[in-house]
């Protein structure tokens, strides 16, 4: 079994709220039917994204209430990507856009080679004028870390205002990876699963989460 960073453990917030550990106790379990897994994804999606912007930046603008005139706060959510690492990231994303409806989508292309494990690109799409934008990466798991690392490689190129990374679940492995290669990115999870196995799937975990997401098991 493989030690956790404890500067990548550092790097990592676990959001542990009681609904959030509830929802991911259900998803886990097998006999869990796909339209079940994807709605529990759904909500677990929009519960934990609040976590995620707790520091976004506000701004002040003056409204009507129907009894005056008053200054108050409001996101800029068109400054804001959600950028989903496929397939499995887009199954996040409808519970996210739910609370943030104005982000912007982005969508990275990867799959994980079966003899390697490493990551492949194979399509990369983001909104304009990224430089003026703050990036949130959204996939499942952070399992070996390749492809979160790739991802965010990828979108560094692009030169985001800052970049955050949302997962269910994760290990030592993927988090230790993902802060060797960017100490920079944040990570917010459900939960840290005890190891890898053989093939780079987290134990216990809850299997391939693209596969139930989309019933293709």
């Amino acid at each position: 079994m493989i030690a956790l960073d404890p500067a990548a453990r550092a790097n990592t917030t676990v959001i542990n709220h009681p609904l959030v550990q509830h929802k991911l106790t259900l998803m886990r379990k097998k006999e869990a039917s796909t339209n079940s897994f994807r709605r529990l994804l759904n909500e677990l999606a929009g519960l934990m994204i609040y976590e995620v912007c707790r520091d976004m930046p506000l701004q002040d603008v003056q409204i009507e209430t129907p009894l005056e005139t008053m200054t108050s706060q409001v996101i800029d959510g068109k400054k804001l990507v959600f950028a989903s690492i496929l397939r499995a990231g887009n199954g996040i994303l409808d519970g996210i856009l739910n609370v943030v409806p104005g982000a912007r989508v982005g969508h990275v292309g990867l799959y994980r080679d079966p003899n390697t494990l490493q990551a492949v690109e194979y399509y990369f799409k983001m909104p304009k004028n990224m430089e003026e934008r703050d990036v949130i990466i959204v996939d499942p798991m952070l399992a070996t870390g390749n492809s979160a690392a790739a991802a965010v490689a990828r979108l560094k190129q692009c030169k985001p205002k800052s970049i955050k990374f949302l997962c269910l679940l994760t290990c030592p492995e993927g988090i230790n990876t993902l802060y060797k290669e960017h100490p920079d990115v944040p990570v917010f999870t459900a939960a840290i699963d005890r190891e890898l196995n053989d093939h780079g799937y987290i134990l216990p975990g809850l299997g391939d989460a693209g596969d139930r997401i989309f019933g293709t098991q």
